[in-house]
């Protein structure tokens, strides 16, 4: 688990340096304010596998890996926020920052890395409601920079209401700018189905299985309400929303879990510790699972509110599930509105 830190522990000296030879890079860094900790670092586009933890020990840190194409990693800090690091094979990259001014943030070594230095200082005084329109500017000017399709991520996607039909139309143009860029199509068709998944739309047909074993389709939510919710063991905030959901008067409320982890013992070991008798699907293959792919799976967390078939709403928040359906304090929790299995 990630430290607890403080955040004015997060002034960051980091130095990513990428091999031109055998394409492995390393990752040196020095933490001003900051004694020992540890923070994650991933990749939203495969440049590493998995999630990774970087430990530092008296304000220093070191962490290897390879880079064999360009591509996006991501820092996420004891507070949860995240901090982009473009790469390339090769380069190398100097990431400096001040704990009380986290929005200044300085990464040097690639063009994608200052153009969203760029970006950060243009943006670090603009208000939430502004900072939609100044990515559109900024696929606009740079549809050829991966810090474009990660800019189109945060802002339109990874949000409380994501904007697909927005995003769809971002990304398109960055696409005709990188043609070449696979992930970045894969990604543009997921975000098309999470359009086409969106509410007012039905939700389309499947046929899956649960960790459990049992065969569930999507003839089992078509009656009453039903809750379809994504989460991972890593991710606080979708956990807390299965939790409440646990504890929610589940009469004629049908549950389904679709759980993103890669491993599924450890999906498995997380139910049976949580004691969750809502049915669960997991495949280990997170975003790419194909239960995921079909519901139009961005980000977690996320989840689809269904009335007979048809969603209503889609990516609520905890509060807002909550308020649609109430805990019961008054009786024990049975499987009575889970999904059906279908044998």
């Amino acid at each position: 688990m990630i430290g607890k830190l403080s955040s004015a522990s997060l002034l960051i000296l980091v130095l990513v340096a990428c091999s031109g030879g055998d394409n492995a890079f390393k990752i040196d860094g020095r933490l001003q304010n900051l004694n020992q900790g540890e923070f994650y670092v991933y990749s939203t586009d495969g440049v590493i596998d998995g999630i990774d933890t970087i430990f530092v020990n008296a304000g220093r840190f070191t962490y290897r890996g390879t880079c064999e194409r360009s591509g996006t990693l991501i820092v996420v800090f004891p507070n949860f926020s995240e901090q982009p690091v473009f790469v390339q094979p090769g380069k190398n990259i100097k990431f400096a920052g001040d704990a009380s001014h986290l929005k200044e943030l300085r990464v040097s070594g690639t063009p994608d890395n200052k153009l969203m230095n760029t970006f950060r200082e243009r943006t670090k005084d603009a208000r939430p409601d502004e900072m939609q329109e100044y990515v559109r500017e900024f696929v606009a000017s740079h549809p050829e920079s991966i810090a474009s399709v990660w800019l189109v991520n945060k802002y339109f996607i990874k949000t409380v209401s994501p904007d697909y039909a927005a995003a769809a139309e971002l990304l398109e143009t960055a696409l005709a700018a990188q043609p070449d860029n696979g992930l970045l199509a894969q990604n543009l068709k997921r975000i098309k189905t999470a359009a086409a998944t969106s509410e007012g739309n039905a939700l389309p047909a499947f046929r899956s299985v649960t960790v459990s074993g049992d065969t569930i389709t999507d003839k089992s939510l078509r009656r009453g309400d039903a809750v379809v919710y994504l989460f991972a063991t890593y991710d606080y905030e979708s956990c807390n929303i299965q939790r409440m959901l646990k504890n929610a008067d589940r009469d004629g409320l049908h549950l389904l879990g679709i759980c993103l982890d890669a491993s599924v013992k450890e999906c498995q070991r997380t139910i049976e510790r949580d004691k969750i008798e809502t049915p669960v699907v997991c495949d280990g293959m997170a975003f790419d699972g194909e239960l995921a792919e079909l519901l139009g799976a961005t980000n977690l967390p996320d989840n689809i509110i269904l009335k007979d078939g048809k969603i209503t709403a889609r990516g609520l928040t905890v509060n807002e599930i909550r308020q649609r359906f109430p805990a019961n304090n008054d009786k024990k929790h049975d499987t009575h509105g889970d999904v059906p299995r279908d044998r």
